[in-house]
């Protein structure tokens, strides 16, 4: 081999440029051990759609590793592994570290809602022996996009008397699926004038559910009347019941590898179940920290994290306030000295729509767990700004643990833009930034992420929560 030439050595000393994680610090027995992890992580996609799934799923593994719920009447000593359900949507799980609580807590935040179609609170309808369900879409999303695929339906509907009913129908092969129906391109002319964004409305995201009417010829609607008496027979409710209910709309796609090289995951929800999935393994996995360590998984972020099970609430801050008690200090003491990964995940570089991103600040699939030092539209607005203390901080931390990452933004300046749970964090004075996953197709009902960027998120959250 040819010795490198001085500007050569000189380049490689000083510039810097993000390479395929399998080019620079990824072996094959690292790549072997990205693949493996995601495999569980590709069965949980397939087992936990919805923020209610989310929580109970969490519930359930953190019980099995030896998680308590949380008592803030008892004493904890370190090693102790606790968690909070708040209103079955969002889940809050801890381990106690060895330092002082007043050193602060090691925070990993990730949101577990995703874009999908909510029913109306009285959905079901008839129009010309066609039974249907009226949706309101949640979060942003291209309406065209979910159109004339296999949907399912989610949720829980409660009776008068508190009695909850679980539904999940679409997800079983034995299930029927949902769907919403397209015009043909033959009739489609006036359609195809509208712009994209106008294509599909919403008044027009319409569930196709049934056509069969109730056998009975002296009664109205009966199409309507025979999906209700199904629902009926199999869950107990009448059609006022809706009106206590939460069912969601979310694509009936099992999470599968993508490209020959099965390099990739496509599946429904990966913004953000990509990094509530790392975030949580890494809490489960620590075993005696030194600094106390905290997952969250909270509700509502795709709509501005508002509301009680969102982090714009103060349920996040109660319970990092009551873990203080439990040692006699000051909740707000011990969040100003907190730090915190804002777990949400970063556009990646797609080929085909170039003109959106700058090029030497875009986040690439393959190149690592991406750092987002602020998010926002235009100017910054609506961002939290990281510090570059703390950007060092974590810049130091992934380096000398051998974790692939790279920079990002979203999108070019004035292209567009988009927020995270990061700002809700940072008005209680903690240090955060944004550290997540680069995903293709992001919002779209079957969303694409590179396997080795996956196990880098792990990795940052693991050694994260083992910080000396």
């Amino acid at each position: 081999m040819a010795e490198k030439t001085k500007a050569e050595k000189l380049q490689e000393e000083l510039c810097y440029d993000a390479e395929h994680g399998m080019k620079s610090q990824m072996d094959d027995k690292e790549v072997a051990k990205a693949d493996k992890f995601c495999e569980d992580y590709k069965k949980f996609l397939n087992e936990a759609k919805t923020e209610r799934e989310i929580s109970l799923w969490m519930k359930e593994k953190a019980e099995s590793k030896g998680f308590t719920e949380f008592d803030k009447t008892k004493k904890y000593k370190a090693g102790d592994k606790v968690y909070r359900v708040n209103r079955d949507k969002a889940i809050m799980l801890a381990v106690f570290g060895t330092r002082p609580i007043t050193d602060g807590v090691k925070l990993a935040i990730s949101h577990i809602d995703s874009p999908r179609l909510d029913l109306k609170p009285n959905p079901l309808y008839e129009s010309e022996e066609i039974a249907l369900f009226k949706t309101h879409y949640y979060g942003g999303i291209k309406k065209y996009q979910w159109v004339t695929i296999p949907l399912a339906l989610h949720g829980v509907i409660v009776k008068p008397d508190g009695k909850k009913i679980t539904v999940n129908i679409g997800e079983d092969d034995n299930d029927p699926k949902f769907v919403i129906t397209d015009l043909l391109p033959h009739l489609g002319k006036e359609q195809e004038k509208r712009t994209l964004a106008d294509g599909i409305r919403g008044e027009e995201l319409n569930i196709l559910v049934g056509s069969r009417p109730f056998k009975d010829d002296k009664a109205s609607n009966l199409v309507k009347l025979n999906i209700l008496k199904l629902l009926n027979e199999k869950y107990g409710i009448v059609e006022k019941d809706f009106l206590s209910a939460e069912l969601e709309i979310v694509p009936a796609l099992k999470a599968c590898d993508i490209g020959l090289d099965r390099s990739m995951i496509g599946g429904y929800g990966h913004d953000d179940r990509v990094c509530a999935y790392p975030a949580a393994e890494a809490v489960f996995n620590v075993k005696k920290p030194a600094y106390t360590v905290v997952t969250v998984l909270t509700d509502k972020e795709e709509i501005g994290s508002y509301g009680n099970t969102g982090l714009d609430s103060f349920y996040f801050s109660y319970f990092l306030s009551d873990l203080a008690e439990c040692f006699g200090a000051c909740g707000r003491d011990v969040m100003s000295k907190s730090e915190c990964l804002s777990a949400d995940v970063n556009s990646a570089f797609d080929p085909t729509f170039p003109e959106v991103m700058e090029k030497r600040n875009v986040s690439y699939i393959n190149k690592g767990v991406v750092i987002t030092k602020y998010t926002g539209a235009r100017g910054k607005s609506g961002s939290s700004d990281a510090s570059a203390e703390f950007m060092g901080k974590i810049r130091g931390l992934l380096e000398s643990n051998n974790i692939v990452w790279q920079i990002g933004e979203l999108g070019a300046v004035d292209a567009g833009g988009g927020g995270t749970v990061a700002l809700d964090v940072a008005r209680h004075n903690i240090e955060v930034v944004d550290l997540g996953v680069p995903v293709l197709s992001m919002h779209a009902p079957f969303e694409v992420v590179a396997k080795i960027d996956v196990y880098s998120a792990y990795r940052a959250f693991y050694e994260f929560f083992n910080m000396k």
